[in-house]
């Protein structure tokens, strides 16, 4: 006897149906599963069949096909577990279900029966209800990521048996799982740390909340032990919230990544990731035979932090260049291609040189300058052309060491921060633009107003530092930030000289 279940499988970041088809017939025992399925799919006749048995019915002797459609698409991973059972069930009709065609299924079973959580259950539960599905079955441990969903019913179960048993009585006796988007507070995400826990480096704070008010690209310059590290992570906590747009975004990525806390609904906190310096080209930008978010991804409407940014591979660095730019990183395959949103502020540090202690007034540097030089080398100048701000880090000085904290906490900043955001977001209004960072070169020409003064200070800066176009461009969206943090209409001296500042660096460090 044939039975059809529905689930669903995830393409990039999305999900779609999956129709898994279970044909029973007589014959010599045998159980196949088809439709391009990976090793974990197939695993999945050894799971199906113990955990069919210990949940009290009779796992049938006859010859048993599962296909998978589409059968051109590769499937993978454990979550077609029970939809294959539940097939099994109503083509040895051992179950009898009304209408199961309404509802979507994903899960992994234990040989006992129980049902464990699966990878990507808020994009599947997404594209169940696009697809016209009244319901969803999923693990209960996913039930919460799934109920944030509108517009479909949400069913947690715990076992193959509760699976049936609710599904043949209608779901009289079950309630589904609830969670109001509207009423999960984004507003205050819980920190660990705070930006006031940072003694001094009063100018690198100020260069921080430009870039959390523009979402700038940052790069930090200082010997070891200036507190490069600790700033970087204190920039999430002055970020403005994320909306629920952003935070449904970033949960999709962490569900299909398998990086979802359990029993949770939406990621709250901005993500911060640090991969460490070995990682490879894919760790960092995605890939995979079936293509996986990178660390780039992971990082989406968060911040992507690179300590030590000479060590990493030059290579791996480059596949930074077009994210920083559009947004999104594309992981291309002979079969298909895949895009994945990488909408990051990335922060970057290093030592001046190899023994960090180029620009150090205290400890005397070691290094000559060719070694200084192919340290600096490492990193191209088409990347750091694509940095807005670029500052130096000092060692601190011994009353700021020794002295008790006096900072501005985070709080305080963000305020000023979500402000400078809200009216970009007023400017930027009928664009697919949400900071100044995003702004292309023609909204720049449009948007960054200034008069005479600003204008003479621009043509200093560019015959002085040699300044891009790029570069050019970027000094214009830092200095509208920073006009838009005193709250100013247009770009005066002050804001101008304040951006070109940023980018001294480029004539001191890097020559």
């Amino acid at each position: 006897m044939l039975a059809k279940v529905h689930s669903a499988a995830i393409a990039g970041i999305d999900a779609y149906i999956v129709e898994v088809e279970c044909d029973i017939q007589r014959g010599l025992h045998a159980f196949e599963i088809v439709g391009l399925p990976d090793t974990a799919v197939k695993e999945s006749r050894e799971r199906v069949r113990s955990a069919v048995r210990n949940s009290g019915f009779a796992f049938p002797m006859d010859r048993i096909t599962v296909n998978l459609a589409p059968a051109d698409v590769r499937k993978e991973g454990p979550s077609f577990d029970l939809p294959i059972a539940l097939g099994i069930l109503l083509g040895t009709e051992q179950a009898a279900i009304d209408d199961i065609a309404g509802y979507g299924v994903t899960g992994e079973l234990s040989l006992d029966g129980a049902v464990r959580p699966v990878n990507g259950v808020l994009p599947m539960a997404i594209g169940a209800r696009d697809a016209g599905k009244r319901a969803v079955l999923v693990p209960r441990a996913n039930a919460k990521e799934a109920a944030v969903v509108e517009g479909i019913d949400v069913y947690p179960v715990d076992s193959l048996y509760d699976a049936v048993h609710a599904l043949e009585t209608g779901f009289a006796d079950a309630e589904p799982a609830h969670v109001d988007p509207a009423e999960i507070d984004l507003s205050t995400p819980p920190y660990g740390a705070d930006l006031s826990d940072v003694k001094g480096q009063d100018t690198a704070k100020r260069a921080l909340e430009v870039a959390a008010a523009g979402g700038h690209n940052v790069v930090m310059v200082g010997p070891p032990g200036s507190g490069k590290t600790m700033l970087a992570r204190r920039l999430p906590t002055i970020m403005p919230p994320m909306t629920l747009e952003e935070a449904l975004e970033v949960t999709k990525l962490y569900s299909i990544s398998g990086k979802m806390p359990t029993d949770h609904a939406l990621i709250r906190v901005r993500p911060f990731r640090s991969p460490h310096h070995s990682v490879s080209h894919a760790g960092l930008a995605g890939g995979g035979s079936i293509p996986k978010p990178g660390e780039i991804s992971l990082a989406h409407r968060g911040v992507l932090f690179l300590d030590e940014l000479p060590e990493f591979g030059r290579h791996v660095l480059e596949a930074l260049r077009g994210p920083m730019e559009d947004g999104v990183v594309t992981v291309a395959r002979a079969a298909a291609s895949t895009t994945f949103p990488a909408n990051v502020m990335i922060v970057a540090a290093l030592n001046p040189c190899p023994c960090g202690h180029y620009t150090d007034p205290v400890k005397a540097c070691s290094c000559n300058q060719h070694q200084i030089r192919r340290y600096l080398q490492r990193i191209s100048g088409p990347l750091l052309d694509r940095i807005d701000i670029h500052i130096e880090v000092p060692r601190l000085r011994q009353d700021d060491l020794m002295g008790r904290l006096t900072g501005e906490p985070s709080s305080s900043v963000r305020e000023r921060v979500g402000a400078a955001r809200q009216r970009q977001l007023e400017r930027l209004a009928g664009t697919s633009f949400v900071c100044n960072a995003d702004m292309s070169p023609r909204a720049v020409r449009e948007l960054c107003r200034f008069g005479d003064e600003v204008s003479s200070l621009l043509k200093t800066a560019i015959e002085q530092f040699g300044l891009s176009a790029r570069a050019y461009d970027r000094i214009l969206k830092v200095a509208r930030t920073i006009a838009d943090l005193e709250g100013a209409p247009d770009i005066t001296i002050s804001h101008a000289a304040e951006a070109v500042q940023y980018r001294s660096l480029d004539r001191k460090i890097w020559g």
